[in-house]
């Protein structure tokens, strides 16, 4: 179905508006999931920050317990280098741990119950150094055995990895967020760059659509304003051929016409001439002499009969000159039916109609034609041919015996050529075009006839759309091409037009 030019306009909008709404939606959904996966990336770096800070301050404590427990039991004080480290940098990393827990919004009691247990066990290490830089040994290493510390300091591991624990399942659940908010990330891209892309090959096949559509139009308006420039050329030609057709019909009919009528006048003037005798004689009565008798009798026995004789043959000849015309004219306002004529079959039973005729001087007609099809007026194509061969028939050479070939092509214009060939008595060539005008005849005059029936026939076939013409030589027969439409349908449609 063509699209016009208001459904193209509002498609594409529609289209255009689809695709604007469809990246509206896809930046929307990006910001959103992009500002998703910062958040998630920000809480995986802080909890990857409160298990690094975690794992860093219980190596503290384990560095400090160990250059105690080194310093003790070596009674040398280079072992306390592990404790004075890890005392120097334990605030610095019981900061960063509340800094990381706060942020990563852990449970601060926890950090503050170890941050209790630490500092504990770092004043039971303070002690027992103290103690043992004193020189009271046993005291320091008996204060140990008391468990205290080592009570602390179990204490600080439980809570060190149940700290850790917690921030590295807090940590893979960041990680498998921020894992989900790119996945739904890259398939809003991918799924709004579908419908986009879909968007864009629709609004592309209807631009192609519309273009093909306009190119389709613009050839056909170029092909029609060809055919119109033919069809106003051949208009002009038909009107230019009617107008002299008219001119010489109106010749032929004044002149034709006219000539009986003189007759009839020179001979209505002979009738009163001849009445005069005839008066003279009745008017003497029995005193009229014998040469006025005589006289009266010759008007009445041969001037009036051969007057109302001249008389009567020219009111029959105005009489046929008048009937021709009005056949001719009825012929021009017959309502012909277009229907599927198939020629081959026409053509036979048109030979078949004249068959007889034609065996008694010659072979008969023969048919020669390939399988056609045309939609025409069935009546008025018999009527041609019916009148092309019984002219054939009519005006035969006596010199041969009658052949008659009846031809049809197809031209590739599409048009039908009918062709109707005999050997008779042919046409001159200064006759060609005169034979087909009205009371026209070609040759020797002994045959009957008016001389109207290739007139007849060339305005059957004119009507139909199509022309009749004629190649011949006197004494070398004669040959009828008639080019016909293919259908006489469309003829109507653009005559109509």
């Amino acid at each position: 179905m063509p699209i016009s030019q208001a459904q193209f306009l509002r498609s594409n909008l529609i289209l255009l508006a689809g695709g604007a709404l469809a990246l509206l939606v896809i930046v929307i959904a990006a910001f959103w999931l992009t500002r998703v996966s910062e958040r998630q990336f920000d809480e995986v770096v802080a909890f990857r920050e409160t298990r690094s800070a975690t794992a860093d301050l219980l190596s503290l404590a384990q560095d400090a317990e160990t250059g105690q427990r080194g310093y003790l039991l070596s009674r040398e004080a280079g072992y306390l280098r592990p404790y004075t480290d890890a005392v120097a940098r334990f605030e610095p990393a019981l900061q960063r741990l509340k800094a990381s827990a706060g942020a990563a919004e852990l449970a601060r009691a926890e950090v503050a119950r170890l941050e209790g247990a630490l500092r504990g066990k770092l004043a039971e290490l303070a002690q027992t150094i103290a103690v043992a830089e004193r020189g009271a040994w046993d005291d320091a290493i008996a204060t140990v055995r008391q468990g205290s510390g080592r009570n602390l300091m179990d204490e600080v591991r439980s809570g060190f990895g149940k700290l850790i624990t917690q921030s590295e399942e807090q940590l893979q659940q960041a990680i498998a967020g921020q894992e989900a908010a790119s996945a739904r990330l890259r398939w809003t891209i991918v799924l709004g760059a579908l419908v986009i892309i879909l968007f864009a090959a629709a609004a592309f096949w209807t631009i192609a659509l519309y273009t093909q559509e306009i190119i389709a139009a613009r050839s056909e308006v170029t092909a029609l304003n060809i055919g119109l420039e033919q069809r106003v050329q051949q208009r002009t030609e038909a009107l230019t051929r009617a107008n002299e057709e008219i001119q010489r019909f109106a010749y032929i009919v004044t002149h034709d016409l006219r000539a009986p009528l003189v007759n009839i006048m020179g001979f209505t003037s002979e009738l009163e001439a001849t009445a005069a005798p005839i008066k003279a004689y009745f008017d003497a009565g029995e005193k009229a002499a014998p040469a006025a008798l005589e006289e009266a009798r010759t008007a009445v026995n041969v001037d009036l009969p051969e007057a109302l004789s001249f008389i009567r043959s020219s009111t029959r000849k105005m009489d046929g000159l008048i009937n021709a015309i009005l056949k001719i004219s009825r012929e021009g306002k017959r309502v012909l039916r277009a229907e599927a004529i198939d020629l081959p079959a026409t053509l036979e039973a048109a030979a078949a109609a004249v068959h007889h005729q034609a065996t008694e001087n010659g072979d008969g007609i023969i048919v020669n034609c390939p399988p056609l099809k045309i939609r025409s007026d069935r009546l008025s194509l018999e009527q041609v041919l019916g009148n092309l061969l019984d002219n054939a028939i009519k005006y035969q050479s006596p010199k041969r015996e009658l052949a008659v070939v009846m031809r049809a092509k197809r031209e590739t214009s599409g048009w039908v050529v009918i062709e109707v060939e005999d050997n008779g008595r042919g046409i001159a060539s200064t006759d060609h075009e005169r034979v087909f005008e009205l009371f026209r005849r070609s040759g020797a005059q002994d045959r009957p006839g008016e001389g109207i029936g290739l007139a007849h026939v060339r305005t059957i076939v004119r009507n139909l759309g199509g022309d009749i013409t004629v190649s011949s030589e006197l004494d070398a027969g004669a040959t009828f091409s008639i080019l016909l439409p293919p259908d006489l349908s469309a003829v109507q449609r653009s005559a109509a037009t």
